[in-house]
This record gives structure tokens, sequence and C-alpha cells, in this order.
């Protein structure tokens, strides 16, 4: 081969690389109508994470009616959705297309924790709301007393402190990284942005997402259980006293039962593919094609969007609370005051 040929296939390469070094990773190049789509897809699910999460946050806090502990619990739920789509998805939409990591490695370790924190800190809040639901159906007479607003603060903060810490001691100590040199696979090339891509981080994260996962199926479970039993016994009575009160009550608890189902279920599709990938990949030297890899995430990511979706706006009073921001804005010294459950 003549010099001249040599440089040009050598030209031809660096075109496909991130970054023109020796080791660089490669860049993948769609053409531009699937590049096209995929920067779409991503787009249109980052617009409705952020849209739907920055509802909540808006109508929780606005309205006076909507400050119960249950409420909390889906602000800070809310919130993390929402921290996650305006700091962490553009930039992975942009790797995700690019195959190419082009903001630093500093930047990359923090995009890491941001990633890892807010959807530890969302799994956490949706098995809390299990729980909260749990007590709700099945001891409802208790319930006012146990689960106060303070319960649901020292959730909270359990919910953001333990993935942090978690979190913080695999991304920012060298002590796990030196003490587990020997389980830890070198970066594959330059521009990847995978850090601390082991086989203990693996396992490690198996049950930290998992164990929610059983904890909200239990309960979904038993409130599916108490529910029904319930609701024949409230429309046993209703046939001989004829109370539409009753009937409210039967509806409530189904509804109740109902959602945290849908949620247990979209959960378990969107975290539950990615989960074991994760675990299995780890185990056979990490041979998960990236395309596949990155479809899984997304998966997992889309979970922030459907949040709002299934734990706020099915109810009424959310939706009312909606439309009454959309139509009248925040700034109507009446509205945070206005009745919405009637």
């Amino acid at each position: 081969m003549s010099s001249a040929q040599g440089t040009g296939a050598e030209e031809g390469m660096l075109l496909t690389l991130c970054y023109e070094v020796n080791g660089s990773c490669y860049r993948t190049l769609h053409p531009f109508g699937v590049q096209l789509a995929i920067y779409l897809a991503c787009a249109l699910g980052t617009l409705i994470t952020v849209l739907g999460n920055l509802l909540v946050v808006i109508v929780v806090s606005h309205f006076k009616a909507l400050h119960t502990p249950t409420n909390l619990l889906l602000l800070s739920l809310a919130l993390a959705d929402l921290l996650l789509g305006l700091t962490v998805l553009p930039f992975s939409t942009i790797r995700s297309v690019e195959r190419c990591w082009y903001f630093g490695d500093d930047f990359c370790r923090l995009h890491t924790f941001l990633d890892t924190l807010f959807c530890l800190t969302s799994i956490f809040h949706l098995c809390f709301i299990s729980m909260d639901r749990h007590c709700a159906i099945c001891d409802p007479l208790l319930y006012p007393t146990k689960f106060t607003i303070r319960v649901a603060c020292i959730y909270i903060g359990v919910g953001w402190a333990v993935p942090m810490a978690y979190t913080s001691v695999f991304l920012y100590t060298k002590a796990i990284e030196e003490g587990l040199g020997h389980l830890l696979q070198e970066v594959p090339c330059v521009g990847s942005c995978q850090l601390l891509f082991n086989k203990l981080w693996g396992w490690l994260n198996f049950p930290v997402f998992f164990f929610p996962c059983l904890v909200m199926i239990a309960l979904y479970i038993k409130i599916f259980t108490v529910a029904n039993k319930q609701a024949r016994l409230i429309n046993n009575m209703n046939r001989s006293i004829g109370s539409q009160l009753l009937i409210g009550a039967s509806r409530s608890e189904r509804k109740a039962a109902k959602t945290l189902g849908v949620a247990v279920g979209v959960y378990l599709l969107c975290w539950l593919p990615f989960t074991i990938d994760t675990t299995v990949d780890s185990l056979m030297d990490f041979i998960t094609p990236p395309v596949l890899f990155d479809i899984l995430i997304w998966f997992a990511y889309f979970n922030s969007a459907f949040n709002p979706l299934i734990y706020v706006f099915s109810y009424h009073c959310f939706r009312k609370a909606v439309k009454l921001v959309l139509t009248h804005g925040i700034f109507c010294s009446r509205i945070p005051t206005v009745d919405l459950y009637q």
C-alpha cells in the first residue's frame, strides 16, 4: 500500500473516533434520519419527565389542600425525577446517540454520581409510598396517627441520605477502588465514561435495586387482598343500609390498590431488565452490546416519566389542581385555598 493510501485510510478512521488519540472510542455514525429519530425520542422522554414532575412540584407546593404526609413523599419523588431529567438525561442522550463522552473525566464521575443518586432516590421513594398506602388501607383507623408529617420527613431524609452515602462511597473514595483492583475492568477506550464498572458493583446493584421491588410486590399483594375483602364487606353492608358513603369508600380503596398495582408493574417493566442485565453482565465479563445496554438504561430512565402519570394525575384532586394552574396560573391569590376534594 502506498503512503498516500495509508494516510487516506488513517484519516477515514480518525473521522469515526471520539478523540484523535490512541485508544479512543469509536463514534457511531448513524444515517441522519436514524440519528435524528433517536435524538427526538430521547428529547421527548426528557421533556415529558421534566414537565410532568415540574407540574407535580408546583401543584403540591402551591395548594394547601395537598399538604399531607403522603403528598410530601410524592413531592420529594417528583423532585428526584425532575433533577434526573434536568441534569442527567440531556448528557445521557448525547452519549447514547454518539457513543462518545465529550465532557471530561471529572464531569463523567459527577454525571454517574447524579445518575445513580436520583435513580436510587426515586426507587426508595416508590418503596416508601407503597408502605404508606399499605398502612392507609390495612390499618385505616391508626393511619392518621402512625403516618404523620414528621414520619414522612424521616422517610424523605432516609430516601435521600442512603442513596447519597452509597453512591459517594463507590464513586468518590479510593478505598474501594484500591482494595478491589483485581475485580475492576479497565476502561475499554478513551471517551466511554464507564466508572467502576466491576463485578462487585454489578452484584451490589442487584439487591439495592431489587429489594425495594420485592417490598413493593409483597405490600401490593397484601393491599390487594385487604382491599378486596373490605370491598366485599362494604358492598354487603351497602345492600343492608344503602349508604352512598360506603360505596365511595369501597371505590377509593380499590382505586388505591389499582394505582399501586400499576406502579409496581411499570416499575418491574422499566427496572427489572436493566437490573438483571447488570448482574448477569458482571458474570459474563461484560458482553452486553452497547446498543442493548443503552436501550435498557433508557427503559429505566422512563420510569421517572411515568411516575407523575401513575401516582398523581390518576387522582381527581391532582388533575383539578393542574387544570387550575394551567388556566389561572399560580399567582391568583384564591387558588391555593381552593377545595380540591369537592
